[in-house]
């Protein structure tokens, strides 16, 4: 059917019928038809259906359906286009629908296109382009309270009229719905707007809390009860340590709920007030939740004892998961002593086995995808499908598991073997699910660091059980998102593992995937210069390929951590391997490449010259002109990668990269020199410079004129941003005070005050830490100073108060 033929809106009405036909080829042809309906079209199309008195229900529905998920996924692409007197129409259609339509169905689902509307139109500072709708929502909550006057800001407003609705104690739906809509509220409220208000939410949250605790206890009754914990979860949640003064209120009933609560109708309010209890107290910290923690983990204990009468559906079960990861972290290493009792009922929803089933097409059409079922097509006749039911508790089960291997380390060395057998087959999970994906990867490297302790033969057990399984998903992942977090898991357990881990197998097959990944960003590149060609192209195409080609250079980056830890494990022993590789890094460095290409390209070469020392020598042909040019590239993360290859070169590169040094200090302190050097996108280059002047300098002092280059050197520091770097200048600062060098000392020591300073502000900025080798250097400085009193006096007084307290804190600590 023609888009012109279609104008009527009969028409549309048979093709929203079609959309819903249990024939899949004439749903088929539906939905292609549907789809070359221009989006302001198919905007007027499905307000007009939802607002037909005389179109069927199904049809209505179907309409609502479609626009809601049009405004979810296409809202950029469409409503900014459409005329004002468009959007205006769009917003009033809604309000009016919401007010006239007598199916409360109906009514409900234009709502969640109006919530959608109105999240879509909330700008990046938080201001609401929607005003008439909120004023909707207040006359509606309470006609008689608002006027239509918005001179507060709209959270006053919301907030009083939800608690106001919530008093209602003649309505307990309503109250209900009113704490409902208050969660929403604070879940995506940002703390600093909250907190105003804290202290009289927090007040009516209580006295509504009591009035329907004993309701509860007289009547039995308990929706609101269950919506009003939620309530204080959320608030405690978004509010942090703000929360501490509360802390008394509420805990004694919330624990005295979960202590009584034990009738199976009221699993679900005592599932939700166990998140509530664990939720307050990771907002409000280890130290005032301490003197409960004891009894809230009896209680916990309590109904995990009881877990083998529970119900496999028992909604308490998915709350005891996430409360007790919550007490793992609040708890730290003192939580060891539970995961007996919690890992049994834990491992058996993480072991879920969802139901699968290969159905033909005529099968299919008895099954719905409402009762739970996915299904991927797997050619004319056949269909895969998964029962998703308890996908969901499984990820949450899973996404514990990593917590607690992360929080514990080698105190869940016991479970490590069933959690890696478990982990392992989620990597070649036959249905494709990004969040088991993502959590199995990440527990890979957890695990092993899990491990460790339990000696090197247990740790190359583990690993070889993962290893096949980690290399082969990244060899066969389509999914962007979920291939980055595979390859960056893979890089730590390598590095984790170190020489000798990979297999000459392993090497081949990775070797493979990775000439893969090169080649194809390659190829992508070239696909979306010709797509820039069409002449189809426009802002909206340019915006895709953007969003495209940075998911490339994500995948990138992670080609570049899996050769960093290879080249940081093996050495100049993966040279030979990785001359495969070298024509296509060498591409990547090429001037007429894009810039995030030369800086990945740079940061490979920075490895080959750092852990293969002179025998990178070998390909200096390839990368030292383009790095060396690259220090003074416009883009600031290129001009880092080359500063930091010549920090290298210094330290590590032997004999032969002496005249490239020689030649690149002029060019490093003309970037450290430039206005606008110390600028937020520009310091962390600049730094990089200023760390390899330093590095030239300490290994290579027959490079550069030392006396002329050190005071300047000394006017640079310290270095606030790139911590890894600054460590390096200290080093080197400790070198030289320690030889009492006399350029750095100063006549008569008149340099120290400077000294103090730069020493000071490391300190202050965390770019010393106490676990530093070089932080102990630096406070036998500073005590040597204190021998001396009238020195000590003129170092300290030049300090301002902070300066003064981090001086003290390395003296304390180092």
């Amino acid at each position: 059917m023609a888009l012109t033929a279609m104008a009527e809106q009969q028409q549309f009405y048979l093709l929203l019928g079609n959309l819903m036909s249990p024939d899949n080829n004439i749903r088929k042809q539906s939905e292609e038809t549907y789809d070359t309906i221009p989006g302001q079209n198919k905007i007027t199309f499905l307000l007009q259906a939802i607002r037909d008195a005389t179109a069927a229900e199904e049809v209505k529905q179907m309409a609502a359906v479609l626009l809601r998920r049009l405004l979810s996924s296409s809202f950029e692409e469409i409503y900014p286009g459409l005329t004002l007197e468009m959007q205006t129409a769009i917003k009033t259609e809604l309000l009016t629908s919401i007010q006239q339509e007598s199916t409360p169905n109906i009514r409900k689902k234009v709502c969640d296109i109006a919530a959608e509307l109105c999240r879509n139109l909330i700008d990046d500072d938080g201001n609401n382009q929607w005003p008439e709708l909120l004023k909707f929502l207040f006359d509606s909550v309470n006609s008689d309270n608002f006027a239509p006057t918005f001179q507060k800001k709209f959270h006053d407003k919301v907030i009083s009229a939800l608690l106001q609705t919530m008093e209602d104690q003649s309505n307990p739906r309503v109250q209900a719905h009113a704490a409902a809509a208050l969660i929403n509220f604070t879940e995506d409220c940002p703390k600093s707007l909250l907190i105003p208000y804290l202290d009289s939410l927090v007040q009516h949250l209580h006295v509504i809390m009591v009035a329907k605790l004993q309701e509860l206890i007289q009547k039995g009754t308990k929706l609101v009860l269950e919506q009003v914990v939620t309530s204080i979860a959320s608030v405690a949640d978004t509010a942090e340590e703000k929360f501490v003064p509360y802390y008394d209120l509420f805990m004694p009933s919330l624990k005295h709920i979960v202590e009584n609560a034990v009738q199976k109708e009221l699993r679900l309010l005592r599932g939700k007030t166990i998140e509530c209890i664990s939720l307050i107290g990771l907002a409000v910290g280890k130290e005032k939740f301490m003197p409960d923690a004891s009894a809230v983990m009896q209680l916990l204990l309590k109904t995990q004892t009881d877990f083998n009468d529970l119900e496999d559906d028992d909604p308490q079960i998915s709350y005891m998961i996430s409360a007790w990861a919550r007490m793992c972290k609040i708890l730290g290493k003192e939580f060891q002593q539970y995961l007996p009792v919690v890992m049994g009922p834990l491992m058996k929803t993480a072991s879920i086995k969802p139901e699968v089933a290969l159905l033909d097409t005529q099968d299919m059409e008895n099954i719905s995808e409402d009762d739970g079922w996915e299904f991927v097509n797997l050619g004319d006749q056949q269909s895969f499908g998964i029962k998703t039911a308890g996908l969901e508790e499984k990820a949450t089960a899973c996404q514990m598991l990593v917590c607690y291997a992360k929080e514990l380390k080698e105190g869940f060395v016991e479970y490590t073997e069933q959690v890696v057998k478990l982990m392992v087959p989620l990597l070649k999970f036959y249905f494709h699910d990004d969040i088991l994906l993502c959590l199995a990867a990440e527990s890979m490297p957890l695990l092993l660091e899990c491990a460790r302790v339990r000696g090197p033969e247990y740790l190359t057990q583990m690993w070889h059980f993962m290893c096949d399984a980690l290399i082969k998903s990244i060899g066969t992942e389509p999914d962007s998102d979920v291939l980055s977090e595979i390859m960056h898991s893979f890089a730590k357990c390598i590095e984790l593992m170190g020489d000798g881990c990979l297999s000459n197998e392993h090497f081949e097959e990775l070797g493979g995937i990775l000439k893969g990944k090169l080649e194809e960003h390659f190829k992508n590149q070239e696909l979306r210069q010709a797509k820039r060609q069409d002449e189809d192209y426009d802002e909206q195409v340019e915006e895709t390929l953007q969003d495209e080609d940075e998911n490339d250079v994500y995948i990138l980056t992670k080609v570049s951590d899996i050769l960093h830890s290879v080249f940081s494990s093996y050495k100049e022993k993966v040279l030979p391997w990785f001359e495969q590789l070298l024509q296509l890094i060498v591409q990547l460095i090429c001037p007429s490449r894009p810039w995030a290409d030369r800086q990945w390209g740079l940061c490979i070469f920075d490895d080959v010259v750092e852990h293969c020392s002179p025998l990178s020598f070998k390909y200096a042909e390839y990368f030292l002109r383009p790095m060396v040019q690259s220090l003074g590239d416009s883009s600031p993360e290129v001009r880092q990668a080359a500063a930091y290859g010549v920090g290298v070169m210094a330290q590590y590169g032997g004999e032969n990269y002496r005249p490239f040094c020689t030649e690149a200090i002029p060019l490093l302190v003309r970037v450290i020199q430039a206005a606008d050097s110390r600028s937020k996108e520009n310091v962390n280059a600049t730094e990089n410079c200023i760390s390899a002047v330093g590095k030239v300098m300490r290994f290579r002092p027959e490079c550069v004129n030392v006396s002329e280059i050190l005071p300047h050197w000394l006017s640079w520091l310290p270095l606030n941003e790139d911590k890894e770097e600054a460590v390096h200048t200290f080093d080197f600062l400790c070198d030289l005070i320690e030889s009492n060098n006399p350029i750095v000392l100063g006549p008569d020591n008149s340099n120290l005050p400077k000294i103090f300073l730069i020493i000071a502000d490391g300190v202050a900025n965390e770019s010393v830490k106490s676990e530093d080798a070089c932080s102990k250097r630096l406070a036998n400085v500073i005590r040597q100073v204190q021998v001396s009193a009238g020195l000590w006096t003129q170092c300290v007084s030049t300090l301002n108060e902070t300066q003064q307290k981090a001086i003290q804190d390395l003296l304390n600590t180092a």
